[in-house]
């Protein structure tokens, strides 16, 4: 397989770029805990490789689509790989080809991913939502335009969801009425016209490298939301800073409330864990819903 799907990236790199593109050397990358990957070093430069057969034949398409979106018009500092190519899958998986970032550290790294981040979300749309739905984790999302962020909350993200795991995992109806509660009592608990920030959409501490061109963001799932959805996830399993939230804070400062509102915000990502891993995250999730009723 792992041939199959070298042999087809040469071929469409050449078809599309029209420059003859050689393999000189590949290597397994570990880190990776759900694709394949490798490292590629050819007469183009360095490139980094991963693809999946149990995945949604779009995943790597849309993670492209998110890439894109970060890296134009960036004036975050942080570095988005660029995507050279995406492969929806069909007789062949889905893969996606990246510039490859050489990992690097130095003490100013910290502070520089925060300003970045910062930066990142001033980055803003008239409306919330994404040009097409993508995926966080293997999970998709309803990332239909909608001017209202309350609507776009309850409706796209958490009732989207509980339908969903409705299908695949046993919800019971006082756990489904509970949810359905809690989006009725959002438009007291999160504001309505926040501005519709650029988020990565799934950054937890796996999801951003230290590189030798400075700190960079990968795997995305991006839309255009509240930017506190961004530090739910953040602050979910730790892996950031106090530095790092120090520069965001001096940069873009956060409103008045913002720490409770993220709790509130988690309670998607919470679901997203049962959706794909059940176990205790459907209990977390349902208590973390009852405490705002």
């Amino acid at each position: 397989m792992e041939q199959q799907i070298i042999s087809e990236i040469i071929k469409k790199y050449e078809s599309e770029f029209s420059e003859k593109l050689v393999i000189n050397n590949k290597q397994s990358v570990g880190g990776g805990c759900i694709s394949h990957s490798l490292k590629l070093e050819t007469n183009h430069g360095v490139f980094f490789l991963k693809w999946n057969t149990n995945t949604p034949d779009d995943l790597f398409v849309r993670e492209a689509e998110s890439l894109n979106e970060l890296g134009t018009g960036n004036q975050s500092g942080l570095r988005i790989p660029k995507a050279i190519l995406a492969n929806q899958a069909s007789d062949l998986p889905g893969y996606l080809l990246l510039e490859f970032l050489s990992s690097g550290h130095t003490a100013a790294e910290d502070e520089k991913l925060g300003i970045g981040l910062a930066r990142l979300h001033r980055k803003t749309n008239d409306a919330f939502g994404f040009h097409h739905n993508n995926y966080c984790g293997s999970t998709e999302q309803d990332n239909r335009w909608n001017p209202d962020w309350i609507d776009f909350f309850g409706q796209q993200r958490i009732c989207f969801l509980v339908e969903k795991i409705s299908q695949t995992r046993s919800l019971t109806s006082t756990e489904r009425e509970t949810y359905s509660k809690l989006v009725d009592r959002l438009p007291n608990l999160i504001p309505s016209n926040p501005e519709a920030s650029l988020i990565h959409g799934d950054l937890w501490s796996g999801n951003y490298l230290y590189t030798t061109q400075g700190p960079a963001l990968i795997d995305p799932a991006s839309y255009y939301a509240d930017r506190e959805m961004e530090l739910s996830m953040m602050t979910m399993f730790g892996g950031f800073s106090p530095t790092t939230w120090r520069a965001y804070q001096n940069e873009f400062p956060l409103q008045a409330g913002w720490e409770e509102r993220i709790q509130l915000y988690q309670i998607y990502h919470v679901l997203n864990h049962y959706f794909l891993f059940g176990g205790s995250y459907g209990s977390q999730a349902l208590s973390m819903a009852q405490r705002y009723l």
